[in-house]
């Protein structure tokens, strides 16, 4: 690569891991918001929800964004758009305001990682894509693992505002040096955005996140709208969506390209994807509940007691990324998947009302380990099997695959976590006892589902381009029937 080439991927990368850390940095400050602001539980997690909806909303289209704009104006956009989020956070003087503020960062935000992995597989020679795709965990686990700990040192001294002004500058710089030195890499088209495709996506994968994120609430009696009516709603739009898509492939015009899922490799590596973050991501969830109301420690010590993988997840990506340019993607999936699930069953036995919390920390490290091994050669799998005209669109369903499937486990793990915790009750046990009972039912639902992911593991195939081939052609051959012109 050249140095112009590494200071553009270095600069999206910094980039990135400013905005994903934004993502979960309010989460501590959330209790002061309602307190400041008076507004109740239930309407303060519309500053988490609304941020996570437009996440939804904007991915599935950032694929459309990189092939209709230069590299360089969706990155500064998305950038300037984050810094007006911040500051319009920072200044917000009602909680209207403040949700608009974490929707337009949210806007901002959804582009960043799509482009990211659109700039590495556009620039980095098959051969060095391991490496690369490996710092891409540095952004996607330690990011949002330290900003809970940076949010509880902030507002050990400053109002929650100061969430937004310290992080401000930080976008700011990043904002000028993109003005500055970033450069375009990719050529574009000049491709019409269909305005049947935009609500559809909308209400499909809004609909069907909002929904699921909600079931949990729904088993406790705590929402207004039931979770299967934004579900049903979501997956109709879903059928509308796709069948959409497929007629616009025809004149080579779609919002979110599906001929992505007809490259070889790329369905079984999306699989994994969904399935891992399904399962791992949603049994994650658990243990901060698990450390605070089980053994009763408080929430800094939730947060400390997770640090330590998340910090270890990243600091392996690029040397994850590095073993895999050697040896390819199932000497490291395989074990890594097993591991998975060895973590998971040992949560299931180990984790008890007096448990001490180095065992806690211990296992958790170990599943952390497994998630290192797993995302960088399971991305740069599924990227790697496209030709180069289909990186847009398959970041792009990269990065919807894991919002929608991390609501789907994180919803699944806590329903089966809550029914677990109110048979437990109903029986007598005392709260702590029922959340360890909870807790124990739903981390072992997640060790026997976990075995689906060894299995996709063991199809994971180096894509042809890497054994020193070329890359995948951009004539894509379709199913019968299905031409496009270009």
């Amino acid at each position: 690569m050249t140095p112009r080439d590494k200071l553009v991927i270095y600069l999206i990368l910094a980039s990135a891991f400013v905005v994903m850390l934004n993502e979960t940095i309010i989460t501590v400050a959330i209790p002061r918001v309602m307190a400041d602001l008076k507004v109740e539980a239930a309407d303060a997690q519309w500053l988490l929800t609304a941020f996570m909806l437009t996440m939804a909303i904007v991915i599935p289209m950032s694929g459309f964004f990189m092939r209709r704009f230069t590299s360089r104006q969706v990155y500064i956009t998305a950038i300037a758009m984050f810094c007006l989020g911040t500051l319009l956070a920072a200044v917000a003087t009602g909680f209207e305001l403040l949700v608009l503020a974490r929707v337009i960062q949210a806007a901002g935000t959804g582009v960043m990682i799509p482009l990211l992995m659109t700039t590495i597989m556009t620039l980095v020679p098959p051969h060095e894509r391991g490496k690369m795709m490996g710092n891409i965990t540095i952004v996607m686990a330690v990011a949002p693992a330290l900003g809970p700990l940076a949010a509880g040192l902030i507002l050990n001294s400053f109002d929650w505002r100061w969430v937004f002004w310290l992080v401000l500058p930080i976008g700011l710089i990043a904002l000028a040096l993109g003005i500055w030195k970033m450069e375009n890499i990719s050529e574009t088209a000049r491709v019409g955005i269909d305005v049947i495709s935009i609500p559809l996506s909308a209400i499909a994968f809004g609909g069907l996140v909002y929904g699921l994120s909600e079931i949990a609430a729904a088993v406790r009696g705590e929402v207004p709208l039931q979770p299967w009516i934004p579900i049903v709603v979501g997956l109709i739009a879903l059928a509308l969506f796709v069948w959409r898509q497929l007629v616009l492939q025809r004149r080579d015009a779609p919002l979110m390209d599906l001929r992505t899922f007809a490259q070889p490799g790329f369905p079984v590596a999306i699989g994994l994807m969904a399935m891992t973050v399904a399962v791992l991501f949603g049994s994650i969830v658990l243990l901060p509940l698990y450390i605070q109301d089980g053994l009763g420690y408080e929430p800094l010590v939730a947060g400390l007691a997770v640090l330590p993988g998340g910090l270890l997840q990243g600091v392996a990506g690029p040397f994850v990324g590095r073993l895999y340019d050697r040896v390819g993607p199932r000497p490291l999936l395989i074990p890594a998947t097993i591991l998975s699930s060895l973590a998971l069953a040992a949560f299931a036995t180990f984790l008890g009302p007096d448990t001490q919390i180095w065992t806690v920390i211990v296992i958790h490290v170990a599943l952390s380990i497994a998630l290192a091994f797993t995302f960088p050669p399971m991305m740069n799998s599924a990227m790697g099997s496209l030709p180069p005209k289909l990186y847009p669109s398959g970041s792009a369903v990269v990065g919807t695959a894991q919002q929608l499937f991390g609501a789907a486990g994180t919803a699944a793990i806590i329903v089966v976590f809550t029914i677990g915790s109110s048979g437990a009750l109903a029986a007598g046990d005392t709260a702590a006892h029922a959340v360890v009972a909870g807790t124990h039912i739903a981390f072992l639902v997640a060790a026997f589902a976990s075995i689906g992911s060894i299995v996709l593991a063991s199809f994971i195939r180096r894509p042809a381009s890497e054994l020193g081939g070329h890359e995948p052609a951009n004539d894509i051959e379709f199913p019968e029937g299905m031409t496009v012109a270009h």
